[in-house]
């Protein structure tokens, strides 16, 4: 493994280290993106518990504000909540949006690896390539091993560059798609709050209606 590393020339060092990025942010983002961890299912019926029985106070607050991005949602729109519909909702927006940059964090260069990881690999190719011709201009065609060692180089960069990017690329578009799914579940909940404390129709916390 190493000797073929070693023969795909210097660019396998980006590559390789590309490879590791791409693996600790896949990791990370994997058990950051927990929709129980997110938006778990039952923190809206909790807190309309707290509403109904005048439990809350600061110290619900803080203790909502800490246990979740939902509850940190939920909290800043119930610190506003006294001054209007519309405040509240301004209030939640903000709070969504600073949550939302937080789940994508490092995305982008989750992106941006499987962007490049494909063009390092053509580098490589390239480089490898002008490596034969060279041999072959000063060499002739006679020194196989001058030959084989370019075309070696050319060959294992592209793979290794493609063996990143694909994953890379696949993990990226999967939570891209699990962050939608969650700002829908965000969105669902805290609309869900604003109607039961602003609006005229009745909604069914507990259940989810």
């Amino acid at each position: 493994m190493f000797e073929m590393l070693k023969s795909g020339g210097w660019l396998m060092l980006p590559i390789i280290l590309s490879s590791i990025a791409a693996a600790a942010i896949c990791i990370e983002r994997y058990l950051a993106l927990n929709p129980e961890k997110v938006a778990p299912k039952h923190l809206l019926a909790q807190v309309w518990g707290w509403i109904k029985n005048n439990q809350l106070d600061a110290d619900k607050l803080r203790e909502l504000k800490a246990s979740s991005p939902l509850g940190r949602i939920l909290a800043a729109g119930l610190s506003n909540s006294r001054h209007g519909r519309d405040v509240m909702k301004e209030s939640i927006q903000e709070a969504a949006s600073h949550v939302i940059h937080e789940l994508e964090r490092y995305l982008n260069t989750l992106g941006t690896i499987a962007a490049v990881a494909p063009l390092l690999g053509l580098l490589g190719t390239v480089i490898g390539m002008i490596k034969v011709f060279t041999a072959i201009m000063l060499q002739g065609t006679g020194n196989a091993g001058v030959l084989a060692g370019g075309i070696s180089e050319a060959l294992i960069t592209t793979a290794s560059g493609l063996s990143v990017a694909i994953p890379a690329l696949i993990m990226h578009r999967h939570f891209l798609r699990r962050i939608d799914g969650i700002v829908v579940n965000l969105e669902q909940e805290t609309i869900k709050l604003v109607d039961v404390l602003h609006g005229d129709r009745k909604v069914d916390v507990k259940e989810g209606k």
